[in-house]
């Protein structure tokens, strides 16, 4: 059974013309293959997987799979409203040869997903996965959130292998680490909290800030490792003002924009979501260089 423990960056999806631009993502790809990642997330919240046809999920999951050639795990985000769309995307994400599947909540109809519904969801998708699944909690987009008490439930679950959670509670964080099922990965989904979910027990991260700093994000794990707390301490407070400004501030056109200036390829996100205007590209030009990582060479 595959092991979540590491770091993965969630990859941005590259756009040109209307399009995914393959030959910028390959670019991005051997930056990302070079680094000291552990691996990457394809269709993550910051691949604007919601954004992409069925067709471009399809494509975009064999690309992804087809160039990385198990050099890095990769993770495919497949979460859907519907339970039987989750389920076809999973045996598409096996067949592209991802090693596992990330699976988000499904939340239109977010007045109906009580404890009950996603526990369904969960255990007859993760019944029927070919791959090992991991729960995505990302109650800021989603507006619903996987209860530890769920997540704890769910961990018993032979093919649910661990949870990404995004929501930034530590104490929900600490109790889903405390009670969870022998085996059972926490992983933080920001930077912003790497440190202290390491310090309870967690088994890595899976953060935005990945793709723009990957050596520096996965240097803060294994310094934890190492026993060396002052020196992973230190890098954690160092990230988080750059990580808050390719998330919760500026969100993907931001990311994008850091990718740009890094010498990757972000491009424009993919409409409705609008480019960074100048003066936030400025302004957070401004923080990547205050973190003392930047600029770098692709």
């Amino acid at each position: 059974m595959f092991k979540l423990h590491g770091i993965y960056a969630p990859i941005a999806t590259p756009f040109a013309g209307g399009k995914i631009a393959y030959d910028k993502l390959e670019k991005n790809l051997r930056f990302w293959l070079g680094s000291d990642l552990t691996g990457i997330v394809v269709m993550g919240s910051n691949g604007e997987f919601v954004l992409l046809s069925p067709e471009e999920k399809e494509e975009l999951m064999r690309f992804v799979c087809g160039y990385v050639k198990g050099r890095k795990p990769v993770i495919a985000g497949t979460g859907a409203e519907s339970t039987v769309e989750t389920i076809r995307l999973n045996k598409v994400a096996a067949e592209a040869g991802a090693q596992a599947v990330l699976v988000v909540t499904p939340n239109y109809y977010k007045g109906e997903m009580t404890e009950q519904a996603l526990g369904r969801f969960y255990q007859d998708v993760a019944d029927a996965s070919p791959l090992p699944v991991i729960l995505y909690n990302m109650p800021r987009n989603t507006g619903v959130n996987i209860s530890a008490k769920l997540a704890v439930e769910l961990s018993k679950h032979p093919n649910i292998i661990g949870i990404k959670d995004s929501g930034g509670n530590i104490v929900q964080i600490a109790e889903i680490i405390r009670n969870a099922a022998e085996g059972f990965s926490v992983f933080a989904g920001s930077a912003s909290y790497l440190y202290p979910t390491l310090a309870l027990g967690g088994a890595g991260g899976t953060l935005a800030l990945a793709n723009i700093f990957p050596d520096e994000c996965t240097r803060l794990q294994t310094l934890f490792e190492a026993g060396k707390m002052k020196e992973a301490r230190d890098l954690q407070i160092r990230l988080i003002e750059s990580n808050h400004a390719v998330t919760a501030r500026w969100g993907i056109p931001g990311l994008k924009a850091a990718l740009d200036m890094i010498g990757l390829y972000g491009g424009d996100p993919r409409p409705p979501l609008m480019p960074l205007e100048e003066a936030d590209r400025e302004e957070l030009r401004k923080i990547l260089i205050r973190t003392g990582f930047f600029p770098k060479k692709t």
